[in-house]
């Protein structure tokens, strides 16, 4: 599976189970990278894609992660991937470039844990100036 996070630059993901942004352009790169695949994602993340066009398969259940299969797509935003599981074949990173308040993040960053940068990119976002894409696989 693959996964797909948004975070600040302290790995934050989540403060007092709300967001930390939810910007138009990051989600038409999630649905863009996905193209026709199945992208697993818990309800309160599937409220973001309901007014976008896509030819992904969009599937909601409350630990996504443990439903995606092989080749299929995780977004997660309420709890931390789990990044030792064997079956993550990549994880893709959205910084916004700042830092917020968060109560829930990544318990340690990709770079530290045996992952390796394949890819990175930046584009305009419409909530931040910049969008940092990094694309990790072990």
């Amino acid at each position: 599976m693959h996964i797909l996070v948004c975070v600040d630059d302290k790995g934050g993901m989540l403060f007092h189970g709300r967001r930390q942004s939810r910007d138009r352009a990051v989600c038409q790169d999630i649905l863009d990278t996905a193209g026709d695949g199945r992208i697993w994602m818990t309800p309160y993340s599937q409220t973001l894609f309901q007014q976008m066009d896509t030819g992904a398969v969009i599937l909601t259940d409350p630990a996504p992660q443990e439903r995606a299969g092989t080749g299929e797509w995780c977004f997660l935003e309420e709890q931390c991937p789990d990044l030792q599981d064997e079956c993550l074949e990549s994880l893709t990173l959205y910084h916004w470039n700042r830092v917020y308040p968060s109560e829930v993040g990544l318990k340690f960053l990709p770079g530290e844990s045996g992952w390796h940068l394949v890819q990175m990119s930046e584009f305009p976002g419409h909530s931040h100036e910049k969008i940092t894409k990094e694309v990790y696989v072990r």
